[in-house]
């Protein structure tokens, strides 16, 4: 079999995914984020000033992702609400927690060297995007 038909072979193989399906989904997923986080925003805020709110609203995403990945349930969810889940800062506690996971075996030295293996180049990029869009915004004034 030459390598033509075999590409054509793995290709009708292949199970093909539906993007609509996933659009629609993780649109509907993220907007419901949205909605769950808008909702403790605002009761957070009757007790708290705006930047204090966004903060705690933030740290409960993050913690209650990392519990549904150490519990073992957020791989199901992220699977099905896809960049629903990955974008939000849900996915960098989901990346930085199953990294903790994986090297737990070898002690805490490795766990802590290996936490950022997968959200090390979420941080590097972030860094680096924020510097350029920084000098953008200097040299043209905004």
């Amino acid at each position: 079999m030459n390598a033509v038909k075999y590409k054509k072979m793995v290709n009708e193989l292949t199970p093909k995914e539906n993007r609509l399906t996933n659009m629609l989904v993780s649109f509907i997923g993220g907007g419901l984020i949205g909605v769950i986080g808008t909702i403790i925003y605002l009761n957070l805020n009757k007790i708290y000033n705006s930047e204090d709110s966004i903060a705690f609203m933030l740290l409960i995403f993050i913690i209650a992702s990392a519990f549904m990945t150490c519990c073992g349930f957020a791989d199901n969810l992220f699977s099905k609400l896809k960049c629903a889940l990955i974008i939000p800062i849900t996915g960098f506690a989901h990346s930085v927690s199953s990294s903790i996971i994986d090297y737990k075996k070898e002690g805490f030295l490795n766990m802590g060297s290996n936490a950022f293996k997968l959200a090390g180049s979420v941080i590097l990029y972030g860094v680096v995007s924020a510097i350029i869009l920084t000098l953008i915004k200097v040299i043209l004034n905004v």
